[in-house]
């Protein structure tokens, strides 16, 4: 004999997932970056995490983890939306400044535009890779030379994080 509740249940369980709440099978858009944050060998990575943020006009995607070794740190991040627009500005300009504590350039590597900052005094710098108009990946960093972090920048797969970008 089948009880209510045991009757409510199948009753639930053959609904389309699409007739449930959002909340019940969403995730936040962010995720789907996290496993581009990658292990870096002889670095100990925290736990990557992430925001969505959606309002009329404007939405945005990031996803972060932060690296340390020693004294050096990196900081990742895959940014997606209106405030990527802005910091990659400088990435199409084709712009190269250099004075003796820093120097800024940019260029193509695999096809894909970078803009590479770097401050000598410091050992500090960025590695800003643009995945599309509205996208980008960035590598700060703190305590290395801006030949390693470029290195180490290209451990990361640009282009599978710019297949990932929501269509």
């Amino acid at each position: 004999m089948i009880n209510r509740r045991h009757a409510l249940w199948l009753v639930l369980a053959a609904l389309p997932a699409a007739w449930l709440p959002s909340a019940v099978h969403a995730q936040p858009a962010f995720q789907r970056f996290l496993p581009f944050l990658v292990d870096l060998s002889g670095w100990k990575g925290e736990k990557p995490d992430g925001v969505s943020m959606e309002m009329p006009g404007n939405s945005m995607i990031s996803a972060a983890r932060r690296y340390e070794r020693g004294g050096a740190s990196l900081d990742a991040q895959i940014v997606m939306g209106t405030a990527a627009q802005g910091a990659l500005a400088a990435t199409h300009s084709g712009m190269h400044i250099e004075t003796s504590d820093m120097r800024m350039s940019t260029s193509t590597i695999d096809g894909l535009p970078v803009t590479r900052t770097y401050t000598i005094s410091s050992k500090s710098g960025a590695v800003m890779v643009a995945l599309s108009a509205n996208a980008l990946f960035s590598l700060s960093f703190n305590g290395i030379a801006d030949d390693e972090a470029l290195t180490l920048a290209r451990k990361f797969d640009w282009r599978a994080m710019q297949a990932a970008q929501p269509k």
